[in-house]
């Protein structure tokens, strides 16, 4: 009989301020540069706006702000992670995610992820706290960031929205 679960799994580390996500490498749609976002109305802290992406107007999110972490080294090349939304909802197909440096790809399985959390109430956002290797990483609780998001964005904010007389992809580039 065979294991329904992949022994290994292809991972990135995502560095983002001080800390590093750890995300299935098929999340992640594309790492590009960054772009000024446009501002969202009220939006908290950890919501830096919308960016233009492929025709998409996907929310950018900083996980630092939204996990009370450090900003982490000022001098690194600021990029953007635009990560496929796991909820399935066609409004929000996609999350951008504000990250200093590149993501490290990996191949982990069960032994090399260890839990480290210690029982404490964990950051908003974040599913669990592990140790890969040497690095710790935080696991994001995706579904719960969606859920804020599609709470936070009115329809004309969301990447697959439409209004009367307007779709509200934007024109794709090229």
């Amino acid at each position: 009989m065979s294991d329904p679960l992949p022994r290994e799994i292809r991972c990135v580390l995502v560095p983002v301020g001080n800390l590093r996500l750890l995300l299935p490498n098929a999340t992640v749609a594309e790492v590009i540069t960054q772009t000024p976002p446009e501002p969202v109305a009220d939006a908290p802290d950890w919501l830096l706006g919308r960016i233009a992406w492929r025709g998409w107007r996907v929310p950018l999110v900083s996980f630092a702000h939204l996990a009370a972490a450090g900003e982490g080294d000022a001098e690194l090349s600021v990029r953007v992670a635009v990560l496929k939304a796991l909820g399935g909802n066609p409004r929000l197909p996609f999350i951008a995610v504000l990250t200093q440096g590149f993501p490290r790809l990996t191949t982990l399985n069960a032994e090399l992820i260890i839990p480290t959390h210690d029982g404490s109430p964990l950051p908003a956002g974040v599913r669990a706290q592990v140790l890969v290797r040497d690095d710790v990483a935080m696991i994001p609780d995706l579904e719960w960031i969606e859920a804020e998001l599609l709470d936070l964005l009115d329809d004309s904010d969301l990447a697959g929205s439409t209004s009367p007389g307007e779709h509200s992809r934007l024109p794709a580039e090229g």
